[in-house]
């Protein structure tokens, strides 16, 4: 089995709760989820990378990602599996749901490593997000605030889809 990474930015819980879920199905040891906040941008020991954040405001990175994404800027990622999660409101913030997720896609895209995880935007309900490239999201979105009754399933269904990717 691949060695996984798994990095988080979180203001509310939510989406470092969705790192731990994603954790547990995936088998990664606690020393192997890290918050941003305090995290180091070395991947070196990790196949697979899983950067996970929150989107604040208006379609604005979480705050410790805001300081953190620079050192992903200057990180190596060539030939890693990076996959993306977030959090965000699709009702309250359905013009720019999960722009988080799109701001660090846009950060990694072109830094030598294989995107994996994508998900099909069917079944959810929003207006626009940076997180839709190419006709699906570019990992994972959820919605704890009005959706929390299709999280579970959807990280199920997305650690799923991630094995056979791995």
């Amino acid at each position: 089995m691949s060695k996984i990474g798994i990095y988080y930015g979180s203001t509310t819980g939510n989406t470092q709760d969705v790192a731990e879920a994603i954790a547990k199905k995936l088998g990664v040891e606690k020393a192997d989820l890290h918050d941003v906040a305090k995290a180091k941008a070395d991947y070196s020991a990790y196949d697979v990378v899983l950067f996970g954040t929150s989107t604040l405001g208006l379609g604005d990175l979480q705050d410790d990602w805001e300081y953190y994404v620079d050192k992903v800027k200057g990180a190596d990622l060539a030939g890693k599996k990076v996959a993306l999660f977030g959090c965000g409101d699709s009702s309250s913030y359905s013009d720019t749901f999960c722009d988080g997720v799109g701001k660090i896609y846009d950060v990694v895209k072109d830094k030598g490593c294989q995107l994996i995880g994508r998900v099909s935007a069917e079944g959810y309900t929003y207006d626009s997000s940076e997180a839709y490239v190419d006709g699906q999201f570019v990992g994972l979105l959820i919605d704890n605030d009005n959706e929390p009754d299709l999280t579970d399933e959807r990280v199920a269904s997305w650690v799923e889809n991630l094995r056979k990717e791995i």
